[in-house]
């Protein structure tokens, strides 16, 4: 059986499979790959890519070959397990907005151009939105990661923080009319639902069983990337500020369940994401 779920570039699929000990098995590589509809001479180029870039280290040839990941590459590859049960406990109602707005306003110099560039992208990708020119708002306490992003930048000087429970734009200061107005919420609620029809699907086959050890791996690193794809521009709104229900929450249990029967026959020399969806199923079950 040949499980298709969703098209993963081969240097994704390469940083899926790399094990606790950061090498990865050539011999499963090929295989997941296959079943992906992936070429050899596809995984062959990407494997020559990965090793002139110095991310990886190959020992070997062809199907026996091990790839062993760069200590850069794997500090690359270190998962934000905070992040994740941060995550789940939302979904769970554990963790509860306060009512707080916090701000973060900035005036770089156009000679910094490429520091304010930076310092814009890294606020979007920590979950803020622009309320406008050089103010952006989060509904988390965000202060640490908005100085940790800036420092480096040069621009500390130029950044101003503040938090407020006092906030409106134009005519309204409903939280979920802002929320509205400042996230693109129909775009991360649609991901999230490609997201639960890949889980649903997912599901489904494990439930039935019969996959073999193969498609078993393609599964998870399916499911791993349609998961990092649904969850990476989601900014993780409080469900105060979201509209009922939100598919990401249904989409997040739909993964966990799915992990849970994937981890019930432990795997020896299972790749990594095997232990980091491990505290994903812990974080639901605690």
């Amino acid at each position: 059986m040949m499980i298709v779920m969703q098209e993963i570039p081969t240097r994704v699929l390469v940083d899926a499979l790399v094990r606790t000990d950061g090498t990865v098995d050539c011999g499963d590589l090929y295989a997941v790959a296959g079943h992906l509809g992936m070429t050899d001479q596809q995984v062959r180029l990407t494997v020559r890519r990965l090793t002139a870039d110095g991310r990886f280290v190959q020992e070997g040839r062809g199907r026996r070959a091990l790839l062993r990941a760069t200590a850069a590459t794997t500090r690359a590859m270190e998962p934000d397990l905070d992040h994740l049960a941060f995550m789940y406990a939302q979904d769970r109602g554990q963790a509860p907005w306060d009512g707080v707005w916090h701000l973060a306003g900035f005036a770089v110099p156009e000679r910094d151009r490429a520091a304010r560039d930076a310092l814009r992208e890294a606020l979007l990708r920590i979950g803020g939105a622009p309320v406008q020119n050089g103010l952006y708002v989060s509904p988390h306490p965000w202060e640490p990661d908005v100085r940790a992003a800036a420092e480096p930048l040069g621009v500390l000087g130029n950044l101003t923080l503040l938090s407020t429970t006092d906030l409106r734009s134009g005519d309204t200061d409903d939280p979920q009319e802002l929320a509205r107005l400042w996230w693109p919420l129909d775009e991360v609620a649609e991901g999230h639902r490609r997201l639960a029809g890949t889980a649903a699907d997912a599901l489904a086959r494990l439930t039935e069983g019969g996959l073999g050890d193969a498609e078993l791996l393609t599964l998870a690193v399916e499911l791993a990337a349609a998961f990092t794809e649904a969850v990476e521009p989601d900014p993780l709104l409080p469900p105060e500020l979201l509209p009922q229900p939100w598919p990401g929450t249904g989409a997040r249990e739909l993964v966990a369940r799915c992990w849970a029967l994937l981890l019930a026959d432990p795997r020896p020399g299972a790749p990594r994401l095997f232990d980091t969806y491990a505290e994903v199923v812990a974080a639901v079950t605690a």
